[in-house]
């Protein structure tokens, strides 16, 4: 049972750390007022398995933190704290709806990082940069960033987890966890 454990933390460490280090190695696509996060694709993984949730999460608070103390981060220190719980309720969403699906495609999941990080950074954002015109401000703000979070998740993000799932080793790692 412990070694389980043990398979499941190394996990959720190995997918903080891949979203971390994507999020800073393209930093100037991962932090500006229109963004891309590629790393955000990994918001997926919750479809598979929902300890992955607590991978994205930990790997988005560690990546807007580095982001934050190297100055990275146009937002500032309030993206430590709303732009991971924009992950999280994104990741814990993906999974509660992974079993919807067209055509066996989890699209409605693909869409909840979209709706996320839409609303709650492109509120960041307007609020950044257009506290006289917020709410315009965040309709803008907020389209930017749901394209690049569509495509973070729509192009990358569902290839990624339809490979994933038809993978014999990586189903076996999962089915071993789950035992």
């Amino acid at each position: 049972m412990r070694n389980k454990k043990l398979v499941e933390l190394c996990i959720i460490s190995m997918i903080a750390a891949i979203y971390a280090a994507l999020t800073l190695a393209l930093a100037p696509l991962s932090f500006r007022e229109i963004q891309i996060r590629i790393s955000e694709a990994l918001t997926l993984l919750p479809i598979l398995f929902p300890s992955a949730i607590w991978g994205v999460t930990l790997g988005c608070f560690i990546a807007n933190l580095v982001g934050v103390l190297y100055g990275l981060n146009g937002i500032g220190i309030i993206d430590i704290f709303f732009g991971t719980a924009a992950t999280l309720l994104a990741a814990m969403s993906t999974y509660q709806l992974r079993n919807i699906r067209i055509k066996n495609i989890p699209f409605l999941s693909a869409l909840m990082p979209v709706l996320f990080n839409a609303v709650i950074i492109g509120l960041e954002l307007a609020w950044l940069l257009f506290p006289d015109t917020l709410i315009s401000g965040w309709f803008l703000m907020g389209a930017q960033v749901g394209i690049g979070e569509f495509a973070a998740c729509f192009i990358l993000g569902i290839p990624l987890t339809i490979h994933l799932e038809h993978s014999a080793t990586f189903n076996k790692l999962i089915e071993y966890i789950k035992k």
